[in-house]
Parts: structure tokens; sequence; C-alpha cells
């Protein structure tokens, strides 16, 4: 992901909540998501040395389809050595279609090659179509569970958790 794509994929993250997250947490937090807004903080995001590292996925004459974004886990203010998938999301058009699939392979790779012996990931308790696609990537959920707030709104999160194979040596 480079800066120039920050427009693109702000317009992933905002649809991708809007379709994903319909009747799962306050249609008006949904409805009022901003794109321009999500597209500044996205900018800033990517300037800042976090340690994240953004992947976009392109379709030819489309352009950005898909983003993911992956770290180290954050627990309590603290960064472990276990790596999160922060964010997965593709355009509503192209669910299933594998740019899903295509995101979740190269992050897997990122996350194993950068020495992670593990990744771990929230989804929202009642989304069982993200569920599904995680548990269809080797991931499961351990048991954790938190509340995420959503204008005032407790919406139940879940942790998956997906073993992963490091790199071969060479």
């Amino acid at each position: 992901m480079t800066l120039a794509d920050c427009e693109a994929v702000a317009t992933v993250r905002v649809r991708g909540w809007q379709s994903a997250y319909a009747g799962l947490m306050p249609q008006a937090h949904l409805d009022a998501m901003d794109i321009a807004e999500n597209a500044e903080s996205q900018r800033r995001y990517l300037a800042s040395p976090n340690g994240v590292v953004n992947v976009v996925a392109e379709r030819p004459g489309t352009g950005v389809v898909g983003w993911a974004a992956l770290g180290p886990y954050r627990e309590e203010g603290r960064r472990l050595e276990r790596g999160e998938l922060y964010a997965i999301y593709v355009l509503p058009d192209q669910t299933g279609t594998g740019v899903g699939r295509a995101l979740m392979a190269e992050v897997l790779a990122r996350a194993a090659a950068a020495g992670h012996p593990d990744l771990a990931l929230w989804v929202l308790k009642e989304n069982a179509p993200a569920r599904r696609f995680y548990e269809r990537a080797g991931f499961h959920a351990d048991g954790a569970e938190e509340p995420f707030d959503v204008d005032g709104v407790a919406v139940p999160e879940v942790r998956y958790v997906r073993p992963l194979t490091p790199p071969p040596a060479g």
C-alpha cells in the first residue's frame, strides 16, 4: 500500500464495514462513516512508523478491491511476539471472488516471514460469514471474548488464532 492508495483503501474499508456489519452494529454508526475522513486517517497512519504492514489487492482496470493490515499483537498497550490481523476487507461486489483468500495468503506469508509464531484476529461474534472465512483459512476460536464499543453499544467479539509455519531457512 502506498499513500496514493489511501482513498481506495478508505473506500474498501467503509464499504466493507457498511456491508459486513449491517444489522450487527448501530446503523447510524455505519451510515456516518466518511470515505474522505477515513482516507485522511489512513494517510496519517501510513506515514507514521508503527510496524503495521498494509497490503492491497488490485484488479486490472478496477484498481484496489481489497485491503489487509497486520502487525504485532496488541494487548493492554503492549506489543507481543504473536502477530495480529488488524483488518481484512474487500469491496462488497468482490466477496466470493477469491480476493479475500489472496489477501489472506499474503498476510499469512508476511506474518510467518516476520517471525510471528501465530496470528490472531478479533471478529464480531455474530458475523457468521467472516467466521466461516477465517475457519476455512485455518483459524479457530480460542475462547477469548471482548466487547467492542460502538457508539455506546457493546458488540461482542471473539478471538481467532492460527499457528504459523516459519519460512524455510535459506
